[in-house]
């Protein structure tokens, strides 16, 4: 099978920078509120301006997190995989539940993102993840468990480009 890998990675990049966009949005919001004339304490019991500047210090670390997504996919290498090669990073795995396909990608952060290709939708998973874990290292015709609807349904790993 073979997949367009540079376009799903366009796709995914689009969406991370569409995030990290949305992300720094909310970080300049915060700040202001952090340092504006209304948010200064009325008395020493009045926490709003230190609310303010935590939620302002976290969409930070968000939109830098977004930046350092986009940095590693922007750079991770696309290999070819054939059926017997190994699922790594980079690899594009089609799982079969009983004649229900999931698309995934195993990529380096982003984990739980999807995106839409001409292919079918496409869902990020990282190495760290619990399915990301399970197929890691697995190969074509291997058996996985995937959670759906709160159990887990066997799938077979159908393919890998």
């Amino acid at each position: 099978m073979t997949f367009d890998k540079p376009t799903l990675r366009a796709a995914i990049l689009a969406a991370l920078r569409e995030e990290q966009a949305r992300q720094a949005r909310a970080a300049a919001d915060a700040h202001e509120e952090a340092t504006s004339e209304e948010s200064r304490p009325e008395n020493k019991w009045d926490t709003h301006s230190q609310e303010a500047a935590y939620l302002a210090e976290g969409q930070s670390r968000q939109v830098q997190e977004a930046e350092e997504a986009i940095g590693l996919f922007a750079t991770l290498p696309l290999p070819a995989f054939s059926p017997t090669d190994p699922v790594a990073l980079g690899a594009v795995v089609i799982l079969d539940s009983g004649g229900s396909l999931a698309r995934y990608f195993l990529g380096p952060r982003a984990g739980g993102l999807t995106v839409a290709t001409t292919e079918g939708e496409v869902m990020v998973l990282t190495p760290q993840s619990p399915l990301g874990r399970q197929i890691l290292g697995r190969r074509v015709g291997d058996e996985v468990v995937t959670p759906r609807s709160g159990r887990t349904v066997p799938a077979r790993i159908a393919s890998i480009a």
